[in-house]
């Protein structure tokens, strides 16, 4: 599966399903990882903003100076724009 694939189904499920909705806004991590059935590494954090009529969130790709780890992370589809 993709990192797009993977946050099409975590987007689409917290559409439709307020209780996982709230769970991904409290604890995206562990949501997500019982959700894709994934590990994440220890050092990478998940933030996820609820947009209104009000606020516009803009997700940054990666800096091009990424750690190892991460370049990992990103190479096997476990990181997204979030």
């Amino acid at each position: 599966m993709t990192g797009e694939q993977m946050l099409k189904q975590i987007v689409d499920k917290s559409a439709a399903d307020a209780s996982f909705r709230q769970q991904l806004i409290s604890d995206p991590k562990s949501t997500i990882c019982d959700e894709l059935g994934i590990t994440m590494p220890e050092s990478m954090s998940i933030h996820v903003h609820e947009s209104d009529m009000h606020t516009v969130h803009i997700a940054l790709p990666p800096d091009p100076n990424i750690s190892e780890e991460q370049l990992e992370a990103v190479s096997a589809g476990l990181c997204c724009c979030w």
